[in-house]
């Protein structure tokens, strides 16, 4: 940005030294005129004229100066364009894999949450069958703890994503605490 900044100052500054470089070839070559009576018709001022008397040197320099200008500023205007058009093809692309990325987070949590329906049912049938005495087995108590060790596992992996989701918001509070 810092170069971008630098060409548009050169620019300005070229456009006004031509601009200077133009009036002062103006006023050189045009003399002061008697003021026309009213009556009189206007008579522009023959292109030749300022040529005639201008310097070939300077105006050669001027000219340098400003397609070198010129040249600069399409420059400058093609790479704004061409990072332009690398922003928004990597804006869309972001968007895209967002986009899919939340479709599959929502989806996640509806099958989690079926799954979690599904254990919850499944713990309370084989407590039922327990407290009723029909299935008291070691195989029963065995898959009611792995139920619970999975509802478990899946309660934490659901807290370290809220604490992953809020990492960045704390280091930006602490980054402008200190900054402040």
């Amino acid at each position: 940005m810092s170069e971008i900044a630098e060409y548009e100052r050169r620019i300005a500054f070229a456009l006004e030294r031509i601009g200077r470089g133009v009036e002062a070839l103006k006023h050189r070559a045009v003399a002061p005129e008697p003021e026309p009576a009213p009556e009189a018709a206007f008579e522009p001022v023959p292109e030749t004229a300022p040529a005639a008397t201008a310097d070939p040197a300077e105006i050669a320099e001027l000219k340098a100066a400003l397609d070198a200008e010129k040249e600069a500023n399409s420059q400058l205007s093609e790479r704004v364009r061409a990072i332009r058009e690398k922003q928004d093809t990597t804006l869309n692309a972001m968007e895209r894999k967002y986009g899919a990325a939340v479709r599959a987070q929502e989806a996640a949590f509806k099958e989690v949450a079926a799954l979690k329906q599904a254990n919850a049912a499944l713990i309370a049938a084989n407590r039922k069958l327990m407290d009723e005495g029909v299935a008291f087995s070691e195989e029963a108590l065995m898959a009611e703890l792995q139920a619970l060790r999975a509802a478990r596992a899946s309660e934490s992996a659901e807290l370290e994503q809220i604490i992953a989701g809020l990492d960045p918001i704390i280091e930006g509070a602490s980054g402008e605490a200190e900054d402040a």
